[in-house]
């Protein structure tokens, strides 16, 4: 066994590990600033989304789009620090909309159903005063017209957090596994060297 590290180690030995250390600490400046260019680029799909959505725009494709980047890209998490926004993606402008929407209608349906219950008691009693049998008319026609109660729009179903995989083969994903590869590589010269010179030091004792 000995032999054959020698052996390996004479086939190597030309080889710095000075290289592997000097390529692993280029790949992990570039993987930096790629995951840095990540969450920055996320955050800009985000505002856009939230653009968008303010302008009553086509937020489907938005969304779409920012959800696709942060699907293949690493480190595009939106919902981070103890003062995020979570869900990170908020459809705001979207469900007010909807929600005012829901209001004009019900405030519409209200209005006619108003107008049929007077028309209904007119009819049922032509010369009735206001006191005298149409009103509790109208109360009753409303009430039994009414229909249920509007539902609430359920606001989760605008709200989004997407995340990120835990490694994606972007420019950052590969350099951050050519660092890794380059500073075991180094390491592995590093200690075999070491290895080595110890063995002979023993040697020539």
């Amino acid at each position: 066994m000995n032999k054959k590290l020698h052996n390996l180690w004479a086939g190597l030995r030309h080889v710095s590990y000075w290289y592997f250390f000097a390529i692993a600490a280029v790949s992990l400046i570039v993987a930096i600033g790629a995951l840095r260019q990540n969450n920055l680029t996320a955050l800009h799909l985000r505002d856009q989304v939230n653009k968008v959505d303010q302008a009553n725009g086509n937020v489907e494709g938005a969304l779409r789009t920012l959800r696709g980047y942060i699907y293949s890209h690493m480190n595009t998490n939106l919902a981070s620090g103890p003062n995020a926004i979570k869900p990170p993606v908020q459809l705001k402008y979207t469900y007010e909309r909807l929600v005012e929407a829901q209001k004009q209608s019900g405030d519409a349906a209200t209005a006619k159903i108003y107008t049929e219950a007077q028309n209904y008691c007119e009819q049922q009693f032509p010369h009735g005063l206001s006191g005298s049998g149409r009103i509790p008319c109208i109360t009753q026609y409303i009430t039994s017209h009414g229909g249920t109660a509007q539902q609430t729009i359920p606001e989760d179903l605008y709200k989004f957090d997407f995340v990120s995989p835990s490694w994606s083969p972007d420019l950052a994903g590969w350099s951050l596994v050519m660092f890794t590869l380059s500073l075991l590589s180094g390491l592995a010269l590093l200690g075999l060297e070491l290895w080595v010179k110890a063995d002979v030091r023993k040697d020539l004792a």
